[in-house]
């Protein structure tokens, strides 16, 4: 006899298969699975009930979980940084410090972007912002594509360093380590990074 296990997990491949969002694809499974594990064959209103509790607090646990509401406040700090001018403002002082090397623009597009993972700590975001702002410096100084898509990736990269960073967030939750002690951890490699 096939087990429910097998089933629901042949459910989740199929409509992960079929582009459902896998959230919404273990949603979809895990609740009905759920209700037929409590209340039997017939899914009586005792398991409906037990499923239905189950999705609620699932979904209060999740909103109310501070690690996890710390990686979109991060996004939001990041495009209201971007909003005020400070990505700009961040750039042209870098500029004027390295702007006159030779691959001054390329330099100056990476310690800006070092600049605005210290504020935001997400790669995403740095890199997203930073673009808006370097990619038409970078061709108006006629440098490649390559060279100006490259120069701000690896600027992107800085917010896993240097602190606050979203990834040692990450890292607390999934390993329930110290914030303070993982952030001074970081502190030396975003030195040495940078």
């Amino acid at each position: 006899m096939i087990s429910t296990a097998i089933i629901g997990f042949a459910i989740v491949l199929f409509l992960v298969l079929a582009r459902l969002p896998i959230a919404f694809t273990i949603g979809i499974v895990g609740a009905p699975g759920f209700a037929y594990e409590r209340g039997g064959p017939m899914l009586d209103e005792r398991g409906l009930k037990a499923a239905l509790s189950m999705v609620g607090c699932q979904i209060m646990d999740t909103a109310q979980d501070y690690g996890l509401n710390v990686v979109p406040l991060f996004i939001l700090m990041s495009l209201f940084v971007n909003k005020g001018g400070m990505a700009r403002e961040l750039y042209a002082a870098s500029n004027a410090f390295l702007g006159n090397l030779k691959g001054g623009i390329a330099m100056v597009t990476v310690a800006a972007c070092g600049g605005f993972s210290a504020i935001c700590g997400s790669s995403l975001a740095t890199a997203a912002t930073m673009s808006k702002v370097a990619m038409p410096e970078l061709h108006r100084f006629s440098y490649s594509d390559e060279l100006a898509t490259v120069s701000n990736a690896a600027g992107g990269t800085l917010s896993i360093l240097i602190q606050p960073s979203v990834i040692l967030v990450i890292n607390r939750l999934l390993t329930e380590t110290s914030i303070g002690k993982l952030f001074m951890a970081g502190i030396l490699s975003g030195v040495l990074e940078h």
